[in-house]
């Protein structure tokens, strides 16, 4: 990505956030929890614990119920310029070849189509694809079509990154290359990260801290500091102390939930 569209990440503060849908019971208990910029946070625990409605809350996609939510002391509806989300399912356009649908967001903006084909061409070629910029999405695989919805997100220059299990419908291989990938566009891309996963692997290699949720209402239980420098590489999955902190964080995880986890 050009220097002049290089990202800031952004801090982020949440202070007694709850949520409870209409006249529903409650899905996320009162929470604290902030993130540095650049810091990459994790959530995990079982299905209907919050992980997800933490993200909607940051992305203003709606509101809390209780408490307050800033975003670099903006509140999420007036942020939205400055963070980026990412389903499972990559939601590519058919229509639209691998470049076009990189070039979705800067279209939006209005930029000129010089500018989106340059920098749809430079994301392309940080997430491994500079070969495949004309193919549609029906010719792409699985891990190819998350690479382009990760460029997609990145070519808002997001401070803010939301994933929502982007890898999970993902084999193993493809999904610890995906892993390794993202944190290789972290190095080049500064962000602030959160991460929904139901892996504990998989927020252990990515994250610098990881939070447990409880069974709905959700409510934090756990926030495990990971302190592996970044960069890291795929070896460090065989090193004792990230087994060692992987089994440290299950249990946290498993002392408050039944579902296993992966």
């Amino acid at each position: 990505m050009p220097a002049a569209a290089m990202p800031t990440a952004t801090r982020v503060q949440l202070d007694g956030v709850s949520k409870r849908y209409a006249a529903g019971p409650e899905v996320l208990s009162p929470i604290n929890l902030e993130a540095a910029p650049g810091d990459f946070v994790t959530l995990v625990g079982p299905s209907g614990c919050g992980k997800t409605t933490v993200l909607r809350l940051l992305a203003g996609l709606t509101e809390p119920s209780a408490g307050t939510l800033r975003i670099d002391d903006l509140e999420p509806a007036a942020a939205r310029n400055h963070l980026a989300y990412i389903f499972q399912d990559p939601t590519l356009l058919p229509w639209l070849t691998a470049r076009r649908n990189v070039e979705l967001p800067m279209r939006l903006r209005g930029e000129l189509p010089e500018r989106r084909a340059a920098v749809a061409r430079d994301l392309l070629q940080l997430v491994g694809l500079a070969e495949a910029e004309n193919k549609f999405p029906r010719q792409l695989s699985g891990g190819m079509k998350m690479r382009v919805s990760i460029a997609r997100a990145l070519a808002r220059r997001p401070g803010l990154l939301l994933l929502d299990e982007p890898f999970g419908a993902l084999d193993e291989i493809t999904r610890n290359r995906l892993n390794e990938d993202l944190l290789r566009l972290r190095q080049t891309t500064p962000f602030t990260a959160f991460f929904v996963t139901h892996s504990v692997g998989e927020a252990v290699f990515l994250s610098n801290r990881v939070v447990v949720l409880s069974p709905g209402p959700g409510r934090i239980v756990a926030e495990i500091a990971v302190p592996f420098p970044y960069p890291r590489e795929a070896k460090l999955r065989e090193s004792p102390e990230y087994q060692q902190l992987v089994a440290h964080a299950t249990a946290a995880l498993g002392k408050n939930s039944s579902p296993a986890v992966s």
